[in-house]
């Protein structure tokens, strides 16, 4: 009775009786096996051993187990390989208490299972037709970058894009041509994003995007979020490939930042749908945040961004010079100052857009102008005996003192205007030094070889790393202009400064004081030898012609 049910089986069935000899081995698992027609299937099972110890490349899990090494109870699976380059995985369930105290096995063919298995898992977690994440898995990446969030500090941003009038495209092409370019839409946002990003499909013509790790400040990463969607919806620029056309298309999006764990995702999934519907009524081919606070702050920040590119086209920007003295009121030179004569917004100090040319790439060529300008000046200063002792202070940037090309570009500069390196004065900030030391070092070395000596800008301010002073070749120390502000009025402010004067006065470096709008402040820098001060109390920033005037009625 037991051998015609297992007979039925469309599984591998071996039986062995007590004394090892074959009781069955039907013709699946002959199948299974690769066993040779000549090969015996009765009588001791050493025949089939041999077949797998010559066949298999490593058949000792399933030897031992029809041997006897395994419990008879278990179930295994073993990943058979076959000299010849096959491999299946092989599932084996060993049936206990076989009449007369023999063992019986059935075996069966996991590789399909695993295979369909496998498949069913993609469907589960990929969208089926561009074989981007389902919504499922993008809800779990989502809630995971939520705590990653957390823990880190930093804003994520979602960002949702739909296509317009994608209906009407897809009932003139037909369906097969709307999948096309659903496929193409992927293609086009998961090769614009960072790998570390997530893009799905939600079904439709609907894709999300999850951004982490942008950055600790809100409006900075809305900015950065905003860049990346307007990156995203510029690749609709242009046309789709279609059987019978090029259609082109465009996409509205919507964008929610989140910090943390905060809100459940679900619910930032609904607030970036809702911005991205405001997309839609905003006109299509578009952009809207869900909070409208950050909306207009990043509207504001993305003109500002494109007068920037139309301010350096059109030679909007002009230097100020903050006058340098020593105690006794004499000038000794002066420090340039950037400034940006905006068409509509009037006169605009560096602290309303400096940020903004680091983050968009467009100091290099304001530094460079910066850096032109003021060597011109200074050419202008040699010419005249009286003013041809003057220093200029230059404000360097990060971005830009460690560019490749730097030490060459103040060469070139200083060639080309004529000015004295002996008198220019490159303003470097500790935080700015401290991120790449030894590379600092060589920058510097290099250019006071020429002549040209550097100023530790905001010095007290930071990390005032006695370091910096020891190591790198420094002229200046700059007390900043918070600690000279309060000097009167704080202690510890006091005995900073003191320090300063005193560690510079050792050291052998100039101190100069910025800042200063007082008398008193003037009295208590005198007392303890201060080289240099600038501020309100000698003179306001002063265009070229103003300071022509200035440095005259000095003479």
């Amino acid at each position: 009775m037991l051998n015609a049910l297992l007979g039925g089986l469309s599984d591998a069935v071996l039986a062995l009786d007590a004394q090892g000899r074959i009781l069955m081995a039907n013709a699946q698992l002959r199948e299974l096996w690769q066993i040779p027609a000549d090969t015996a299937c009765a009588g001791p099972v050493d025949a089939l051993l041999q077949h797998l110890l010559t066949q298999l490349a490593d058949p000792q899990g399933l030897l031992h187990e029809i041997a006897g090494l395994h419990e008879s109870s278990e179930n295994h699976k073993h990943l058979l390989g076959f000299k010849d380059g096959r491999t299946f995985e092989l599932a084996s369930t060993a049936l206990p208490d076989y009449p007369g105290g023999g063992r019986l096995w059935i075996f069966r063919d996991w590789t399909d299972q695993q295979t369909l298995e496998l498949q069913r898992a993609t469907l589960d977690f990929h969208d089926g037709l561009t074989g981007l994440p389902s919504r499922r898995l993008f809800l779990d990446r989502l809630q995971r970058g939520m705590i990653a969030g957390a823990r880190s500090g930093h804003c994520g941003a979602l960002l949702m894009i739909d296509l317009d009038h994608f209906k009407a495209l897809t009932s003139a092409l037909g369906h097969d041509q709307g999948d096309s370019m659903l496929q193409q839409v992927a293609e086009r946002l998961a090769a614009n994003v960072r790998d570390s990003d997530t893009v799905a499909r939600l079904g439709g013509d609907q894709f999300v995007i999850l951004l982490e790790g942008l950055s600790p400040f809100m409006l900075d990463a809305a900015t950065r979020a905003n860049a990346v969607c307007k990156k995203l919806l510029a690749t609709f620029d242009w046309p789709f490939e279609a059987d019978a056309s090029d259609p082109v298309c465009t996409a509205s999006a919507g964008i929610v930042l989140f910090q943390g764990n905060n809100d459940p995702a679900d619910e930032l999934m609904q607030r970036a749908d809702l911005a991205m519907f405001q997309a839609k009524a905003a006109g299509r081919n578009t952009i809207r945040f869900f909070d409208g606070a950050v909306q207009t702050v990043v509207n504001t920040r993305v003109t500002l961004e494109e007068d920037l590119r139309h301010a350096l086209q059109h030679d909007e920007f002009h230097l100020s010079f903050q006058p340098q003295t020593d105690v006794g009121r004499l000038m000794t030179g002066a420090e340039a100052l950037l400034r940006w004569q905006h068409p509509r917004r009037g006169l605009l100090l560096p602290a309303h857009f400096l940020s903004l040319a680091e983050e968009t790439g467009h100091m290099l060529t304001l530094g460079k102008w910066l850096l032109e300008a003021a060597c011109t000046q200074l050419a202008r200063w040699g010419q005249t005996p009286a003013t041809a002792v003057f220093t200029m202070a230059v404000n360097i940037s990060g971005r830009q003192f460690f560019h490749p090309d730097f030490v060459e570009q103040v060469q070139e500069t200083l060639s080309r205007t004529g000015a004295d390196p002996e008198r220019l004065v490159l303003e470097l900030t500790e935080s700015v030094l401290l991120t790449r030391l030894d590379d600092a070092f060589g920058i510097m070395k290099a250019l006071k070889s020429i002549g040209v000596s550097f100023s530790l800008d905001d010095f007290g301010t930071g990390y005032s790393s006695l370091t910096l002073l020891k190591r790198l070749p420094l002229k200046q120390v700059k007390i900043d202009v918070s600690v000279v502000h309060g000097l009167m009025q704080s202690e510890s402010h006091a005995l900073m400064a003191r320090s300063i004067l005193s560690l510079g006065n050792c050291l052998g470096l100039e101190v100069v004081a910025e800042g200063v709008e007082t008398e008193e402040q003037l009295d208590f820098l005198t007392l303890y030898n201060c080289n240099t001060c600038q501020g309100h109390l000698f003179s306001q920033p002063l265009t070229a012609d103003e300071l022509g005037h200035f440095i005259s009625a000095r003479l």
